[in-house]
């Protein structure tokens, strides 16, 4: 591995005037009719190329953006002079999914937000793409190291398969502990593989991610819920001596509105499983195809719901429409992902609020009552709040109506588990530091503990929880 460049080493105004290497994608008249990832690799030389614009700043505030503060100028360093493997393991240093976080983290409001290029009017350096680059090439090389510290005799027990409980598991499998992952779904992955579609991330990677896992010697049980199967208690019990809670927050807001129950409506996250997961990893309720009409409207404003218009249009609708009470400016999903929504023809109704659901005489939602908005004052979250124009509703016509309206934590943790503190409507209490809940031997991160967040959050509170599980384990010795 190379040494960091000494500043006398990098000529930064040459550096700034090397042009962007734009990311190849697929064309949306074709990538509409499949599910394949919309973005493309670079080849090597591109790659290089746009590593060499890095102008290593002193600072590195895209580092400082990262929540895991991935060295990235070091990285980008090893890869721009062909030392792929070498920058791989320098986002594994900090980073248990690479191959992830460089697919779908928002980079623009985190490292490449931060990129002096940005400030200069200019594309930043497309640091995702590179890391997903680099960590899919080790992938196929070398394959990730999977060395293990001698046996410790400890055991611990990691609750969710998704991206905080995967970090827990390998940290953990990585220094001697024997490790069970318990999952409520057919297979792993939590979110990865049951929330996003593959257009955006190839369920490959995430399979990948779960055998890399298992060759660390982490065992892995599908099909239970614990809270429900099997206690934390009943964990204990059986001499696993910490526990790890990483579940999420999986349960669908409620809409609230008259008509929700007709046929044809959607929640987000039954409706994305069944459109973008193999049949065999889908439980028996959600076996079936989601069968959509022509006019599809969704209605929300986050990632989720621009991944349900999305696959809304893959399956074939013709009109597809998110239905958002604010405007584009407070809308809180990936702008990235919403400029490529609007390549594929999704239409987007602003400032515009259901009201009712009207069904035809089989039950099925044949028109949405809804009424438009203005903003007025901030509310808690900072963002004007939508208030109702009186006298503007109107009826709309659709076929198909997905509910993406957010997510709330399972409260089944906490009223299954005594002595574990709660707030929130299930959130999950812990020290901030370390993960550790209320309840002695038992950490929490991820959603279950801030509410629908990112994929780099969970694994940055992973990597704090393995921490001090490895800590409490070795001091019970």
């Amino acid at each position: 591995m190379l040494p960091r460049p000494d500043a006398k080493e990098i000529d930064r105004k040459a550096r700034m005037a090397l042009p962007h290497q734009p990311i190849p994608k697929q064309d949306p008249s074709e990538r509409v009719h499949n599910f394949n990832e919309v973005y493309l690799h670079y080849d090597l030389e591109s790659a290089i190329a746009e590593a060499k614009r890095c102008i290593q700043c002193p600072g590195a505030p895209c580092a400082k953006a990262c929540p895991l503060h991935n060295d990235i100028p070091l990285a980008l360093w090893q890869l721009e002079h062909g030392l792929l493997e070498e920058a791989a393991a320098v986002f594994r240093e900090t980073s248990t999914m690479s191959e992830v976080c460089g697919r779908v983290c928002p980079q623009v409001i985190q490292c490449e937000g931060a990129c002096i290029y940005v400030k200069k009017g200019k594309p930043a350096v497309a640091i995702g793409r590179l890391e997903a680059f680099v960590a899919d090439y080790q992938a196929a090389h070398s394959g990730r190291d999977t060395t293990t510290a001698a046996a410790t005799g400890h055991r611990a027990a990691v609750v969710g398969a998704g991206p905080a409980g995967l970090t827990v598991a390998q940290l953990l499998a990585k220094r001697g502990h024997s490790v069970t992952v318990l999952d409520a779904w057919p297979s792993g992955g939590g979110i990865l593989r049951y929330g996003i579609p593959q257009f955006k991330m190839s369920h490959k990677v995430v399979e990948e991610l779960v055998e890399y896992t298992k060759k660390l010697g982490v065992e892995f049980v599908y099909d239970t819920k614990v809270g429900d199967d099997l206690t934390v208690d009943d964990l204990f019990k059986q001499g696993y001596e910490a526990v790890f809670l990483g579940v999420g927050a999986g349960v669908a807001a409620d809409p609230k509105i008259t008509g929700s129950g007709l046929k044809g409506m959607y929640n987000a996250t039954p409706f994305l499983i069944r459109a973008n997961v193999p049949d065999e990893l889908r439980p028996p309720e959600l076996k079936d195809r989601p069968e959509i009409g022509n006019r599809v409207v969704v209605i929300g404003g986050g990632d989720t719901a621009i991944d349900c218009l999305r696959t809304s249009v893959r399956l074939g609708a013709k009109e597809v429409t998110c239905v958002y009470r604010r405007t584009e400016a407070e809308m809180p999903g990936n702008e990235k992902d919403r400029a490529l929504a609007k390549e594929e023809g999704v239409k987007f109704e602003w400032l515009t609020q259901p009201i009712r659901f009207i069904g035809d005489d089989k039950g099925n939602v044949s028109a949405m009552e809804c009424r438009r908005m203005e903003l007025g004052e901030p509310d808690e979250s900072g963002r004007r709040r939508p208030v109702p124009i009186e006298g503007s509703e109107f009826t709309m016509p659709v076929d198909t109506v997905i509910l993406a309206l957010g997510y709330w934590p399972d409260p089944l943790m906490g009223e299954t588990t005594p002595g574990l503190d709660t707030h929130d409507w299930g959130l999950i209490s812990v020290d901030e530091e370390t993960g550790c809940t209320s309840r002695e031997g038992v950490y929490a991160g991820g959603d279950n503990v801030v509410g629908p967040s990112l994929v780099v959050t969970a694994v940055a509170h992973g990597r704090r929880a393995a921490d001090a599980m490895h800590e409490y384990l070795i001091q019970r010795e």
